[in-house]
């Protein structure tokens, strides 16, 4: 009765939220929602990803379920839907977190802090490469093109740095992050046989 899986589902959300512990918050969710099965498919799924919702609001570091074993992950499921009991699935639930953790701190420290210069120009950064792939641009109208929108846009002091940056995109620029330019493929095919 889809009145009655509101309700329900509208309960849950009540009691997460009056929930202040984002751990506990976050395993309430993942156990509630598959439990209570609001949509046809895909409820473990979407109780996964709102385990994370707690967790970020306080920035902790988000759940993967990525290296636990389907088995274990099932078994804890069905203690809770045949026995209700959640012990093995907060185990899972605390094996994962803890696996999740080190794996984000590995790559938080393999990837460093991120660049102020470019989170301050990267909307302009992402334009300016764009552009310049779409419309085919060697180097040498690429350079112009380049110096007259530093000129125009950006701040004198950051001007030869954003230069700089936009130059070293374009020459790191390849099949597998031209993505993060808002490019397709054959944009990118067409425009490298200009700039070569």
């Amino acid at each position: 009765m889809p009145q009655l899986i509101s309700e329900f589902f509208q309960q849950i959300l009540d009691t997460a939220n009056a929930i202040r512990d984002p751990f506990e918050q976050s395993f309430f969710a993942m156990v509630q929602l598959p439990y209570l099965q609001p949509f046809l498919d895909v409820n473990k799924r979407v109780s996964r990803l709102v385990a994370n919702i707690p967790l970020i609001r306080k920035n902790l570091c988000p759940l993967s379920f990525v290296d636990v074993p389907e088995q274990v992950y099932v078994s804890g499921l069905l203690g809770v839907y045949e026995l209700n009991r959640i012990e093995l699935l907060r185990e899972v639930f605390v094996w994962a977190y803890e696996r999740s953790s080190s794996l984000y701190s590995a790559t938080r420290q393999e990837l460093g802090e991120p660049d102020p210069f470019r989170l301050r120009y990267r909307n302009l950064i992402i334009t300016m490469v764009g552009e310049i792939v779409r419309r085919c641009m060697n180097k040498e109208a690429a350079v112009a093109a380049i110096r007259q929108r530093a000129c125009e846009t950006v701040a004198m002091p950051d001007q030869k740095k954003f230069i700089e940056v936009i130059e070293v995109e374009l020459m790191s620029l390849h099949i597998g992050n031209i993505a993060r330019f808002r490019l397709r493929p054959s944009e990118y095919e067409a425009w490298l046989k200009t700039w070569q």
